[in-house]
């Protein structure tokens, strides 16, 4: 065991865990943050991707040990952020949620998406979403809200 200080959410977090411990556990068992779910525990599902420095990361594949002091941004905070709560505020307009599971990491991938292209074409969309699986089918609406929410961000000047 370890104790380690993260930053999650902009608020600084300790924990005692393993090292070993993939940041995905720490999240959801240590620190009671639901949002990001395990899908596959081999990173090709997406359910659980967070942001790690600012760039979209499969939390069930990062030990706590890698974190070191790069910034956590899950679900629970992405919607603090300009981009974060357009592509929220998209997701529900265009109605995408089905059954859920997969979402917060759909919507976290997609936040990435934004930030590096703000305004991707079809072929941007397709190479950053295809990790992410969803059980539902839920891709057109995906797609749908991903391209509002740039929309929205390019008429708002962010």
């Amino acid at each position: 065991m370890a104790t380690y200080q993260i930053n999650v959410n902009g608020a600084r977090r300790e924990v005692n865990v393993h090292p070993s411990t993939p940041l995905l556990w720490v999240l959801r068992e240590d620190l009671k943050m639901t949002g990001t779910k395990y899908g596959c525990g081999i990173s090709a599902c997406g359910a659980c991707t967070v942001h790690l420095g600012g760039v979209a990361t499969r939390s069930c594949v990062v030990p706590i040990s890698h974190v070191g002091d790069r910034s956590i941004v899950t679900i629970e905070g992405i919607g603090q952020d300009t981009v974060g709560r357009a592509v929220q505020d998209a997701w529900v307009e265009e109605d995408v949620v089905q059954c859920g599971y997969c979402q917060s990491g759909q919507i976290m991938a997609a936040v990435a998406l934004l930030k590096h292209t703000p305004k991707p074409t079809e072929k941007n969309i397709e190479e950053s979403m295809g990790g992410n699986l969803c059980r539902c089918g839920t891709y057109p609406r995906i797609r749908a809200a991903i391209k509002n929410a740039a929309a929205e961000l390019t008429k708002g000047g962010a």
